[in-house]
């Protein structure tokens, strides 16, 4: 069954005291291309995750935000003592030139970059296994998403398919009209030249085989419902199937192209533009399938 490319998907869970959280966007686009942003100590991971992320969720444009907090006081953060001397160093000589008061000197330099900083302890193998798992579940959700999605795309690109059917069905019950029309404005042209009566039957019977031939449709039928009945045999199929599902629209276009240049007939000529409409709908649509 096909998948849609747009999804979202999340998972949390807590890893050496921390708080993992993990949230993925997907959304349409020709290749794969995933997009990650990494707090400071997860970003050594990158590659890690950007393979896994491709072989799990394929084409589409995946976005991951990933974030943590600490669940406890784990005594981590510490002043950076000689970053600190340097800071007060220089506004203590400031402010004696302004002549202003020390006073709130202390809380104005804990403030500033670097002074606290975060000596955190490296997460452990089993701890980075964990993490992974963690991207691994909010992949599994974004995947179920898409499935859903799939679903629906599924039910409305089989009744654009159906209706393309059903609208030749329509067209080839004027065939029996078409041949009498050809008849028809052949032997009005030959009453308007004068020739109709020098012409042999048999001559105009090979006039009316050539202009049948031009106009018929008989093979044209016979591959568009082949190509539509392939199209819907290719959703029930795995997923992965949004490339070939575009290559199949451009061989029903094909199809539906040559039967209106063949149709030689006004209402037989509407329910093609019909069926032209119904395809644009179709393409627009499996631009999100994966």
């Amino acid at each position: 069954m096909i998948h849609s490319m747009t999804g979202f998907g999340k998972a949390e869970g807590i890893v050496g005291g921390k708080k993992i959280s993990v949230q993925l966007k997907s959304l349409n686009s020709k290749q794969a291309d995933i997009s990650i942003k990494l707090p400071n100590g997860f970003k050594e991971k990158e590659l890690s995750y950007r393979k896994l992320l491709s072989d799990l969720i394929g084409r589409g444009k995946t976005e991951l935000y990933f974030s943590y907090e600490n669940q406890a006081e784990s005594g981590a953060y510490k002043i950076n003592a000689q970053v600190y001397k340097n800071y007060y160093q220089q506004l203590k000589q400031i402010h004696e030139e302004l002549g202003e008061n020390l006073s709130d000197l202390v809380s104005s330099i804990s403030r500033l970059p670097d002074v606290i900083v975060n000596e955190e302890e490296e997460l452990s193998d089993e701890e980075w296994r964990q993490v992974e798992q963690i991207i691994q579940a909010a992949a599994e959700s974004l995947i179920e998403f898409r499935k859903a999605e799939g679903e629906s795309l599924y039910n409305d690109l089989k009744s654009h398919i159906d209706n393309i059917l059903s609208l030749l069905e329509k067209a080839l019950a004027y065939e029996g009209e078409r041949i009498e029309i050809v008849k028809e404005r052949l032997n009005k042209n030959l009453e308007d030249a004068g020739q109709k009566e020098k012409i042999e039957q048999d001559r105009f019977e090979q006039e009316m085989i050539y202009y049948l031939e031009k106009y018929d449709i008989s093979e044209e039928k016979v591959r568009l419902r082949t190509h539509c009945n392939y199209f819907i045999e290719s959703m029930d199929a795995s997923a992965g199937q949004g490339k070939k599902l575009g290559f199949i629209c451009q061989e029903i276009g094909r199809e539906i192209n040559t039967l209106g240049s063949k149709a030689n007939h006004a209402e037989m000529q509407q329910l093609v533009v019909q069926m032209k409409d119904e395809l644009e709908k179709i393409k627009e649509q499996v631009l999100n399938v994966w």
